[in-house]
């Protein structure tokens, strides 16, 4: 249904050779479809121009102040990731404070305290990743349908309503828990929602960088979420200490809210949907330029005629994702194993866990320690947005993955062999945790400026219009998929092998080096109608090639 509803919402335009595409013949369609693959000198000359022309009118705006707009607007739209980071950097503080234990824990007569069994912890903890599963997939739907703006409120609203779960609970975990489930279903439609608004009203030229502001402030939450951890933890008793960090929640929905509605809505939902008039007045108002500028005729053009042309290539049924072109199904993969590489470097590993693991270390007031790393992983986000549209993708990538695996092997040593001389959990050696700790925080930094911030940014990029909520609801819920893994089973398996469990996720760092090197092409600064050009020039398997091709094929 919703496949012969995208179909008839397409614009119906003229194509370039003046022919109605509803009533072109099959041979026709090829050969339009053939065209933008064909590389003469002459076609290559005339695009070229068209880029640098168009380049020359962004330039020109920019100076007027255009990308302080941009950036104000995608701050706007980027706050919905807030909320993410809030959940992740208060949840592991409230499930080790008294009143919450008291109230959903079990006594524990050989330590004579309350404590949350391994199995309830990781219920509460990693559920949350089912839900965002489940809300990435679904709920991210409605943007398709009703729009992005309307998607990220009604993805907020969801978020209001798990946290009046959450809030009311007495003395009944599972309704806790039903409520992290729900909540969970709002941060997996504004994982895709959010980078995904972002790289379409954003300039191409600071696409990469804006996209990151979605990561940027979702690590901005997680700092602030252990920062009110630690101070209701020290300032307030009973049912305060957990509640207030909940309630607070409320407070980032409706600032999410507010927010949205002051950014317009994505100029190609609205060409997509054949509110040309609509989409002009959004292309003006993000530029800041007049409805009739030279600018908005250009850009109004490109978007007419990419959907124009993804309208002959084909719908956006879930059949497409396998048998579109060009390389849909590599593209999809590719995003699929991308984001389930983000989590595989076990980055949740310290965050979920961070105040149980460096309470084990033999700190006092582990609490501290987890606002260091939230600190840490925030500041460390300002250089990604420096790095991404200075550097490319695909080279950060690779520099931080092996900067990762060097300090997950150092981590993991320590904690295995000098952390406890004797016996684990009895008598930690002082030096060896505070190594931990340092290179803990040096992990934090690679991470926060690489793996981070671009996998969104990849994500935002790389599919057509008619399919991208899609296939990036899909890539994230690979994502999440594996959050759920790593959350729900890493009581078990630290229990087990202790540090040791570190050297798992320097293997999966290892196999992300070697894909992104042969498989991640670069798509810094393309403008997104030209990205589907790139992937049908691309040889998998032969992506550390493409750069170079490309910078080639533009003249470089």
């Amino acid at each position: 249904m919703a496949s012969n509803f995208f179909s008839s919402s397409f614009l119906p335009t003229l194509n370039s050779r003046g022919k109605d595409t509803n009533a072109l013949t099959i041979k026709d369609k090829q050969s339009i479809l053939q065209e933008p693959l064909e590389t003469t000198t002459l076609k290559q000359t005339s695009k070229n121009e068209d880029e640098n022309e168009t380049d020359s009118i962004h330039l020109s705006l920019h100076q007027k102040g255009t990308s302080a707009l941009a950036w104000l607007m995608c701050s706007l739209v980027g706050f919905s990731g807030f909320s993410y980071g809030w959940d992740t950097g208060t949840i592991s503080g409230i499930i080790n404070m008294p009143d919450y234990l008291e109230r959903f824990g079990e006594w524990n007569y050989s330590t004579n305290a309350y404590e949350l069994s391994e199995v309830r912890m990781g219920l509460i903890i990693s559920f949350v990743a089912i839900g965002a599963a489940i809300g990435g997939i679904t709920l991210g739907k409605v943007a398709d349908i009703y729009g992005r703006k309307p998607g990220l409120i009604i993805s907020m609203i969801v978020y209001i309503v798990g946290c009046i779960i959450e809030i009311t609970s007495t003395d009944k975990w599972y309704q806790f828990f039903i409520g992290r489930i729900i909540v969970g279903i709002s941060f997996g439609c504004n994982c895709v929602l959010g980078p995904m608004f972002i790289s379409e009203i954003s300039p191409r030229d600071l696409r990469g960088t804006l996209v990151s502001l979605f990561q940027l402030l979702n690590t901005a939450g997680i700092f602030v979420g252990y920062c009110v951890v630690y101070h209701c933890n020290h300032h307030f008793t009973g049912t305060k200490q957990w509640r207030v960090p909940v309630g607070v929640s409320f407070v980032w929905a409706f600032l999410t809210i507010l927010g949205v509605n002051f950014a317009p809505e994505s100029p190609r939902f609205l060409f997509k949907k054949g509110k040309v008039d609509e989409g002009r007045k959004s292309i003006s108002r993000i530029n800041k330029v007049p409805d009739d500028s030279v600018l908005v005729t250009v850009e109004a053009d490109s978007l007419t005629k990419s959907i124009e042309r993804e309208k002959l290539e084909g719908n956006s049924s879930w059949r497409e994702l396998i048998y579109g072109r060009p390389k849909l199904f590599y593209r999809v993969s590719l995003g699929l194993i991308v984001e389930s590489l983000q989590q595989l470097t076990g980055i949740n590993y310290f965050f979920y866990y961070g105040t149980t693991i460096f309470t084990s270390v033999g700190l006092q007031d582990s609490y501290v320690t987890s606002i260091i790393l939230g600190m840490v992983n925030f500041v460390s986000t300002f250089a990604a947005l420096y790095f991404i549209d200075h550097f490319g993708r695909r080279n950060p990538l690779l520099l931080g993955d092996l900067c990762m695996m060097i300090c997950l092997v150092i981590f993991s040593s320590l904690g295995y062999k000098a952390l406890y001389p004797d016996e684990f959990g009895v008598d930690a050696n002082k030096s060896a945790g505070n190594a931990m700790i340092f290179f803990t925080c040096l992990f934090l930094f690679f991470y926060a400026t690489t793996w981070g911030p671009i996998p969104p940014v990849i994500l935002s990029e790389s599919y057509p219009l008619r399919i991208r909520a899609k296939a990036m609801g899909i890539a994230m819920s690979a994502n999440w998929f594996w959050c759920f893994l790593i959350a729900f089973f890493t009581p078990f398996i630290s229990g087990a092998i202790h540090f040791a469990y570190g050297f798992v996720f320097f293997g999966c760092t290892f196999v992300a080096f070697f894909y992104v090197f042969t498989c991640v092409p670069e798509t810094k600064g393309m403008p997104l109608e030209d990205i589907d050009d790139m992937y049908a020039r691309l040889t998998p398997g032969f992506a550390f090639r493409q750069t170079q091709q490309d910078k080639e094929a533009k003249g470089f």
